[in-house]
């Protein structure tokens, strides 16, 4: 019988890359989206696509029960703001900190029952190569993911004894994705024009692909070695820059 992974975040970037490999080595795989889309991945027998916003309790528990037991869980939905602190509201530190943080730690507590009593099971979580070496206008977002580095290494320790493991994997830049995009939008919706010129060559760093990067090729294998290598680090970079980072 195939494994079955469920995976979040998947409409686009990372997750839906991810998606697609465990689909193509023969996996089961729940893809969860906000706003499910079914012309994104294959049609396959072997793949649902479940509505879920990590942020709704309500949401999380509809979703482990349509998907049933599950043998590894994906923590990759996420979002980003790309501002300067004094531009940034607390509404939307909150809602990083809701997606980010919390939403990873509701997902994994809804899984752990089942993991923990079939004595097998794994978490990965997706978090950041900033989490290595800072970067600027990254502030909230970079608490927001090395919470959960923290989280993880310390829940992997208490799990243990159970046989169910957790991992993490750490892309680096990704500017082929979406999220700088969706990163950016929540810096206009609070500009502070103290930092203009400089966010503005930040931008164009952020954006450079003369330099390395990280593709969802590259987080796709790295969270694959993560659910199928029992011997994985805890921590997998992901992508040359990240790579790169990790070595230094």
């Amino acid at each position: 019988m195939s494994s079955t992974i469920l995976i979040t975040g998947c409409s686009s970037g990372f997750g839906l890359e991810t998606a697609r490999l465990f689909l193509d080595q023969g996996w089961n795989v729940v893809a969860t989206m906000r706003r499910p889309r079914d012309d994104v991945l294959p049609r396959s027998e072997r793949l649902r696509v479940l509505a879920l916003d990590v942020t709704d309790a309500h949401g999380i528990r509809r979703c482990i029960e349509e998907a049933g037991p599950i043998d590894a869980l994906v923590n990759n939905a996420g979002i980003g703001a790309l501002a300067a602190l004094e531009g940034q509201t607390m509404a939307t530190a909150r809602e990083l900190f809701e997606t980010n943080t919390l939403g990873t730690i509701a997902m994994t507590q809804a899984v752990l029952p089942q993991f923990r009593q079939r004595r097998a099971g794994v978490v990965v979580n997706v978090t950041s190569s900033v989490t290595l070496k800072s970067l600027p206008l990254l502030s909230v977002y970079t608490a927001s993911k090395a919470a959960v580095n923290a989280f993880t290494e310390s829940l992997a320790l208490e799990l243990a004894p159970f046989d169910v493991r957790a991992r993490l994997v750490l892309p680096g830049r990704a500017p082929g994705t979406s999220f700088g995009a969706n990163a950016r939008q929540r810096m206009a919706a609070a500009p502070h024009e103290a930092y203009a010129e400089f966010t503005q060559g930040v931008f164009a760093a952020v954006m450079d692909t003369t330099t390395p990067v990280t593709h969802s090729e590259d987080v796709a294998q790295a969270v694959w070695r993560a659910v199928t290598d029992p011997a994985a680090p805890m921590r997998i970079p992901a992508g040359a820059d990240a790579v790169a980072l990790a070595g230094a």
